[in-house]
């Protein structure tokens, strides 16, 4: 038995484009503007809202539970451009995080409960700390550790410890999508 996909919503002429090896948690939520490529995962009540622009989610990155992902319209900037959100290759997002019209370049660690607001750029192989406020416009460079709120860079790592932390989280997550399409199954209740 195949486990309950989450939802995928058109809106007005915008359809999700999903890779047939994504994985969608019963509850997920994935509306409009939004491509998710090869083997990613969205998982548990998180919900992508590409309504006002677009949402990328690169092969094999992680999207987990509660997790909120928006955008930016033309209307709500004062320089009248929306702003997408581009997820890269082999991100981990973690639990209860808001991901608002940024980036979060290839191989990132997004810590759980952290927040990311418009406009800002993690670079590739970073750690954003668990509960980390990522200010708007913000630049987190490649390989380095941002905490606290307002987030500050707290050291930087080399491509070593992103193969060691950041790249292993990516591909658990990515060893559960056949588990869960496989195992999940409702269970009746009185």
């Amino acid at each position: 038995m195949t486990a309950p996909q989450g939802s995928v919503y058109s809106l007005g002429a915008h359809t999700p484009e999903l890779d047939p090896s994504c994985y969608l948690a019963p509850g997920a939520r994935v509306i409009g503007r939004v491509r998710l490529h090869a083997q990613v995962s969205v998982w548990f009540n998180s919900v992508l809202r590409g309504d006002l622009a677009p949402i990328e989610v690169g092969a094999g990155s992680n999207i987990q539970d509660n997790v909120t992902i928006h955008v930016e319209g033309a209307e709500e900037r004062q320089n009248g451009q929306e702003i997408g959100t581009l997820i890269g290759r082999n991100v981990t997002v973690g639990h209860n995080c808001v991901v608002h019209s940024c980036v979060l370049e290839d191989d990132c660690l997004i810590g759980m409960g952290a927040v990311v607001l418009g406009g800002a750029v993690i670079g590739r192989g970073a750690v954003v700390g668990a509960g980390a406020l990522i200010l708007g416009d913000a630049r987190i460079p490649p390989y380095a550790l941002a905490a606290g709120n307002p987030a500050q860079i707290k050291k930087t790592y080399g491509p070593d410890f992103v193969r060691e932390v950041n790249l292993r989280a990516a591909e658990v997550y990515r060893r559960r999508i056949e588990r869960f399409k496989q195992g999940l199954a409702p269970v009746p209740w009185p």
